[in-house]
């Protein structure tokens, strides 16, 4: 299992913005396939910087499920409503694997 962080830069003017495009996210990305985790606002320190998560099982898989969200009605309608309100800055994408082990727990 694979886990999606993304890294958004925004307009701090824009959250209230980023956070419809967060709950958006939340109906399409668990309908096309992805585990997702959650959207994360700026609350305290950085105005500037907010967070998606969500699991994959591959890297095979991502590409379908990216299909499939481009495809989506909320999924279609939310990237164009990024680029029309233009509250996205900056999206880094990175791919993690868990390396540690729950507390605790013995190899």
């Amino acid at each position: 299992m694979l886990t999606c962080f993304i890294r958004y830069q925004i307009d701090p003017t824009k959250r209230a913005l980023f956070e419809e495009y967060a709950r958006n996210w939340g109906q399409a990305i668990p309908r096309n396939g992805a585990g997702l985790i959650g959207y994360y606002a700026p609350h305290e320190g950085s105005s500037t910087l907010a967070y998606g998560v969500y699991t994959i099982p591959s890297l095979a898989a991502y590409e379908t499920y990216r299909a499939r969200l481009a495809e989506d009605p909320i999924g279609k309608a939310n990237y164009d409503f990024a680029i029309q309100e233009k509250f996205i800055l900056r999206e880094d994408r990175t791919f993690l694997k868990l390396a540690s082990t729950p507390h605790g727990a013995q190899k």
